[in-house]
């Protein structure tokens, strides 16, 4: 028994400095990825040659700016919400948008907490606040007297909270999910990749995991909560899930486990040469989109008709910075990561200095 009590305490003597690291690099993770630089939008409808509404989100975390975009000349009809991606802001929507106008459907784009216009929030910001306020904006969209139906198109995490506010309201239409990670564990350990952090999957699964936990602990959600792939279980609407076949940000095997799921036929896109972001510019995208929202909405054009108009429009990418996680952007990449999050600051310039992973970009 005394031996038995003795290997006990050793192992989790051994086991201590690992946790305590463990929990560094998760802390240091939060800090680092968890609040998105706001980036005004630098564009409005009007540089579209569309016309708009100034309008405001009444959300949980307050008045979130938006652009209401009529279609027909405001007459009754089916809309689409747009919500946009991680650091990015309404603006980046505006190439969905003048499609989906031309096409017939009013469109309704807003800043996300956190991100475009509003202020820095001041606890990290998940894919279940991006949920939160896509549901907010799809009530105030639904409640608007020219829109009959409502539609959600997502990016990237505005994809993720696109499928969390469908699976919160049943009147959801229709929904559309772009480039969408296909869980929060997934998408730590993905970003782990995408620094480079030299870890096998043995150990980076689990700590994806713990990362993960630790970075929604301030804000009281579970990681189980805010899995996509759960919530899309949920929704009974239909679906389209589309991603780029050279996407490197989510790679397109997240869409595959989206779409199984599911638990049942959902429709897919995979657009052979298509990266992370500017899906709009394919044609095949807005063919596709046009034609699935005016089937699964009834109109108001035909589905050929709206398929048509849609991959006809010229929607070209804007300009500055494609969307990206902050975990990656900055930090220094291998060994010298870990190095800086887990150890003292004296042993890590050590490290550093004699580690022989050059940053890559």
């Amino acid at each position: 028994m005394r031996r038995v009590g003795l290997s006990a305490g050793v192992a989790a003597a051994a086991a201590a400095p690992v946790a305590f690291a463990a929990y560094r690099f998760a802390v240091a993770y939060r800090v680092h990825a968890g609040f998105p630089q706001p980036r005004p939008p630098i564009f409005t409808p009007p540089d579209f040659g569309l016309p708009f509404e100034e309008t405001v989100v009444r959300s949980p975390a307050g008045d979130l700016p938006a652009w209401f975009v009529p279609a027909r000349d405001g007459a009754r009809g089916p809309a689409v919400l747009l919500v946009h991606g991680w650091e990015s802001a309404r603006d980046r929507t505006l190439p969905n948008a003048r499609f989906l106008h031309a096409a017939g459907f009013h469109c309704l784009s807003f800043d996300v907490r956190g991100h475009g216009a509003n202020p820095r929030e001041e606890l990290p910001i998940s894919v279940a606040e991006f949920g939160a306020d896509a549901l907010a904006a799809f009530q105030a969209l639904q409640a608007r007297p020219e829109v009959t139906q409502v539609a959600i198109l997502g990016h990237s995490l505005g994809a993720v909270g696109a499928i969390f506010a469908a699976a919160r309201d049943d009147r959801v239409a229709a929904l559309v999910s772009t480039s969408a990670p296909a869980g929060p564990v997934m998408l730590t350990r993905q970003t782990f990749r995408l620094a480079r952090l030299p870890m096998p999957d043995a150990l980076a699964y689990p700590l994806a995991w713990f990362t993960t936990r630790v970075y929604v602990r301030p804000r009281g959600h579970a990681v189980a909560s805010i899995n996509a792939s759960r919530a899309l279980a949920r929704y009974l609407g239909p679906v389209l899930l589309i991603h780029g076949s050279e996407d490197g940000v989510i790679p397109v095997s997240h869409l595959d486990r989206l779409q199984a799921a599911a638990g049942r036929d959902v429709e897919t896109l995979v657009l052979p040469g298509a990266e992370h972001s500017w899906l709009h510019e394919h044609a095949e995208y807005r063919r596709v989109v046009a034609g699935f929202l005016a089937r699964s909405l009834d109109g108001p054009l035909s589905p050929d008709e709206a398929a048509a108009i849609a991959a006809e429009v010229d929607c070209p990418r804007l300009p500055e910075t494609d969307e990206a996680f902050a975990a990656v952007d900055t930090r220094p990449y291998g060994l010298r990561a870990i190095a800086q999050v887990i150890l003292p600051a004296r042993l890590a310039r050590g490290w550093a200095a004699t580690s022989s992973t050059a940053p890559r970009r």
